[in-house]
């Protein structure tokens, strides 16, 4: 199972520098002439693994509920709040008091109170673009499995925002999120972030055995790999924004790195047709992705969500790509980095950085191969 380090991080996705979070063992092959010369090597090695393992470990990036207790606030309050899905006390802190006054139970003086007791524990102040700089240096990302992908993507996906790939049909969207299903869970040094994966599925296009594929070509033991994966099946586009509470609720009881969402825009579709229902649509999408983006601050994972496309009628019909992702400016201004994928020769796929604020434009080719994604074949 995996262990979650107890050390206090201040921002979300971010590694810990404590001492008292070392583990790492560095295995060596004493090849060398003389005796003392290889117990050298060995000190010299075995030190270095564990200054990277002390600086390579995951913290907690969220404090739990019932720490309030503490700060004078009832059990049974604490208890309202869970069952209003508020499971953390940087959730509470991040709320509006009117969400709050929606909570069955607790009144307005004690709302108030509530925020006071928060704000003292969560740091909502300005800080120096220093420290800012600071914090994105130690920001953990996901490897997809490509090393050209990963280079585009400086390093792979970001955990702490939110990642939207669109597409048309057989792209590579679904293999590439399992594919971070299985690379969320390796060790740092490896690409990944030590942490389980949350996986909502409104397609029906998740698919167990390759997960297990994926998991042996990274050396993995696949049973664990399944463990570690907490899979859902959305029917309808409410039903989806339900799934985001029960998500919160669990990723407050362990360590997790990364929530996938195949794909965010498809039920919203359906379940709203026609002109009429086009402003309800886009309220409904645009509070299900202010939740995705407030659990990705709030517990540091990475949120990776496919979307669909749709022809553009005002594109030149000689355009490499005539398509545009659905869900208009709601979706855009949601997503941090917004990536494109188109069809290449063969198994070959390429990606494009459609919008991010800190990537260039560009492409990089990838492949889908039988245990996921993997590196363009000429």
């Amino acid at each position: 199972e995996l262990e979650t380090c107890p050390c206090p991080s201040p921002s979300p996705g971010h590694f810990s520098h404590d001492g008292n979070c070392s583990s790492s063992s560095t295995s060596i092959n004493p090849s060398i002439n003389t005796m003392a010369a290889a117990s050298a090597e060995y000190y010299e090695e075995a030190a270095q693994g564990e200054q990277e393992g002390q600086d390579m470990e995951i913290a907690v990036t969220y404090q739990s509920l019932d720490l309030l207790q503490e700060q004078g606030v009832a059990a049974n309050d604490i208890q309202k709040l869970n069952d209003a899905g508020f499971h953390t006390i940087e959730s509470v802190a991040h709320a509006t008091v009117r969400k709050l006054s929606e909570v069955r139970g607790l009144s307005e003086a004690k709302v108030m109170k509530l925020k006071d007791i928060v704000k003292q524990l969560v740091p909502m102040e300005f800080k120096t673009a220093a420290d800012a700089l600071e914090d994105r240096k130690s920001l953990v990302t996901l490897t997809t499995g490509s090393t050209e992908l990963d280079k585009l993507l400086e390093g792979g996906i970001e955990t702490g925002s939110l990642t939207e790939v669109f597409g048309e049909f057989r792209t590579g969207k679904t293999q590439l999120c399992h594919t971070l299903c299985v690379t969320c869970q390796m060790p740092i040094a490896d690409g990944g972030a030590e942490g389980k994966a949350i996986y909502i599925d409104t397609e029906g296009t998740f698919r167990p055995q390759r997960l297990q594929a994926i998991a042996e070509r990274f050396g993995m033991d696949p049973a664990v790999a399944l463990e570690n994966v907490a899979y859902a099946r959305a029917h309808n586009s409410e039903h989806q924004t339900e799934l985001l509470k029960m998500a919160a609720a669990i990723m407050s009881q362990d360590r997790y790195a990364l929530i996938v969402v195949d794909s965010a825009t498809a039920l919203y579709r359906t379940d709203y047709q026609g002109r009429g229902e086009l402003s309800e649509r886009q309220m409904q999408l645009a509070q299900f992705l202010r939740q995705l983006t407030r659990l990705a601050e709030e517990f540091g994972v990475a949120v990776f969500m496919t979307n669909q496309v749709v022809a553009d009628p005002g594109a030149m019909s000689f355009a490499k790509d005539s398509t545009k992702p659905i869900g208009g400016n709601i979706v855009a201004h949601a997503s941090t980095t917004r990536l494109r994928l188109r069809k290449g020769r063969g198994e070959n796929r390429i990606c494009t950085v459609y919008d991010s604020p800190t990537l260039p434009e560009a492409d990089a080719a990838f492949a889908v191969g039988p245990s996921g994604i993997c590196d363009a074949t000429e």
